[in-house]
């Protein structure tokens, strides 16, 4: 394996760098969007139960916040749940914007280097071929293994550039499904909780003491 990374040359390098970032991309990636992080089971339920009770404070919004991107949506909805439901449903549209920008946080790279993968691989065989050619310039032909050290490196480029992008493009296509499948859910949860927020709360009537009825009569 060390002979042909070596015989790939230089051109090689950037290859092999990008294929180490777009692999610390996958596994953080992989870690960041596990579905209990993003959507814990049963918190739009247990939020909206928090709301009818009224049960909620400045800490325990800011732990809601932190917890996970879904409870900083629901979070952001809280905040203001005292006010109309247009301004209500602004403030989750912006909060919104926020959560899944930082959910496809370091897809843009993965994708760049899916794009340009092949195009380093390109690069590296453009200047084997071109080496090539400069052996046989200044020593003709009569050596086959300078026209090969040439045409190995080339292929080489080739090959690691397309095993570079080819995953990467897979790997970003699925995880921007992944997030918009999770913007999809969350959109529910916030929506179930909107209309929580904005239905008609029931008043309750207080009943006169039976006393100052009988003093009235």
């Amino acid at each position: 394996m060390l002979d042909i990374l070596m015989a790939g040359g230089w051109a090689l390098l950037p290859i092999l760098i990008c294929s180490a970032i777009a692999l610390a991309i996958v596994l953080e990636r992989f870690w960041a969007l596990r579905r209990s992080s993003v959507l814990p089971p049963g918190l739009g339920a247990e939020v909206r139960q928090w709301a009818r009770s009224n049960t909620l404070d400045a800490a325990h919004l800011k732990a809601l916040e932190n917890g996970s991107p879904l409870g900083e949506l629901l979070a952001g909805a809280l905040a203001v749940r005292d006010r109309p439901r247009e301004l209500i449903k602004e403030r989750i549209e912006d909060t919104g914007r926020h959560v899944v920008h930082r959910m496809e946080r370091y897809l843009s790279t993965l994708g760049t280097i899916a794009l340009i993968g092949p195009l380093l691989g390109l690069l590296g065989t453009v200047i084997g071929l071109i080496r090539m050619f400069l052996n046989v310039m200044m020593g003709g032909i009569g050596d086959p293994m300078k026209m090969a050290g040439g045409i190995g490196e080339a292929l080489i480029c080739t090959a690691f550039g397309l095993i570079v992008s080819i995953p990467a493009y897979v790997l970003h296509r699925y995880f921007r499904s992944r997030v918009s499948g999770y913007v999809v859910e969350m959109e529910k949860e916030a929506t179930a909780l909107l209309d929580d927020l904005s239905a008609p709360r029931p008043v309750v009537r207080r009943r006169a003491p039976a006393d100052s009825v009988s003093t009235a009569g």
